[in-house]
């Protein structure tokens, strides 16, 4: 091989790492480089933002963190209102995605509708949501006025708080299942149906046998995404209760303890610590989620 073929393969040897050349400086600047420093930060005893130094590596904050009952508080909120909010959105996003499926005239004015929120600004739309949910003059207490029950407290009081984020979170989290389920649906051929329907299945049936089967590995994908996103609870909560985690601080989540941890107490170490963990607690149950989309995978090909 002469010089100018070397030279040749060289250049084609290095011109894909050129085009991923802007992509791996961002992952190792913004994503790779900050996940790196949380992990070592979190094993940083008494550390001192402001000096940059700390006395020794070990699992102090681990332990300060698993032992602060705030933190209890937080995961249990948040496991809560990831085991609401996921399969409740999931059920009502397949329904309406079926209903927005069809071909009926207004339907874009439908479809529409359905995918402005996802549009919005959430912290607008939970300023909204506030008003909604006041105890004089919002909406929900005037519904239940029309059943003769008497008006919730659903940002004022700590037994309703919990949910009235969960209504709020299923609502905001709609648009997005909804489109992720549409194009699943837009996808499943059309023979399967007109099949059935010779074979004189009924619609529960159609929908039962032929839809819900073949639109499972996007359920699955719209399981684990928004179970990631639920995780990170924040947004939602910061304009519903005025910036606090609850209208009695009872309603601290994973996302929210971090920051009080990070921006109220400037303890960054007990930050960090609490980061990682929300990343083991998020990764454990992408993993379980992701174990059982293999096995009903392997069962329907069996």
């Amino acid at each position: 091989m002469n010089r100018t073929e070397k030279i040749r393969c060289a250049r084609e040897s290095a011109e894909p790492w050129l085009y991923l050349l802007p992509f791996l400086v961002f992952f190792i600047v913004f994503i790779f480089y900050p996940a790196v420093n949380v992990l070592l930060l979190s094993f940083k005893e008494n550390y001192s933002h402001l000096r940059g130094s700390f006395d020794s590596f070990g699992f102090e904050n681990y332990k300060k963190v698993l032992s602060d009952a705030k933190f209890r508080d937080a995961m249990k909120n948040t496991v809560l209102y990831v085991l609401c909010v996921v399969p409740v959105s999931t059920v009502l996003s397949i329904v309406f995605a079926s209903l927005l499926n069809q071909k009926l005239k207004g339907i874009a004015f439908f479809q529409t509708s359905f995918f402005m929120p996802l549009v919005t600004s959430v912290t607008a739309v939970g300023l909204v949501w506030r008003f909604m949910y006041n105890q004089k003059y919002g909406v929900f207490n005037f519904v239940l006025g029309l059943f003769r029950i008497a008006p919730l407290g659903w940002v004022d009081d700590s037994r309703w708080s919990l949910l009235s984020l969960v209504i709020f979170g299923i609502w905001n989290i709609l648009p997005f299942t909804i489109i992720l389920l549409l194009a699943g649906l837009q996808n499943i051929d059309e023979k399967y149906y007109l099949s059935a329907k010779i074979d004189g299945a009924g619609t529960f049936k159609i929908f039962y046998r032929i839809t819900v089967p073949l639109l499972s590995p996007t359920i699955m994908l719209v399981v684990i995404v928004n179970s990631i996103s639920c995780f990170k609870v924040f947004s939602e909560l910061y304009p519903l209760f005025n910036g606090k985690p609850g209208p009695y601080y009872n309603l601290y989540t994973l996302v929210y303890y971090i920051r009080y941890a990070m921006v109220e107490k400037r303890k960054y170490g007990y930050a960090a610590a609490a980061a990682m963990i929300f990343f083991a607690c998020v990764l454990v149950f992408t993993v379980l989620q992701l174990t059982l989309k293999r096995r009903l995978k392997v069962r329907g090909m069996e």
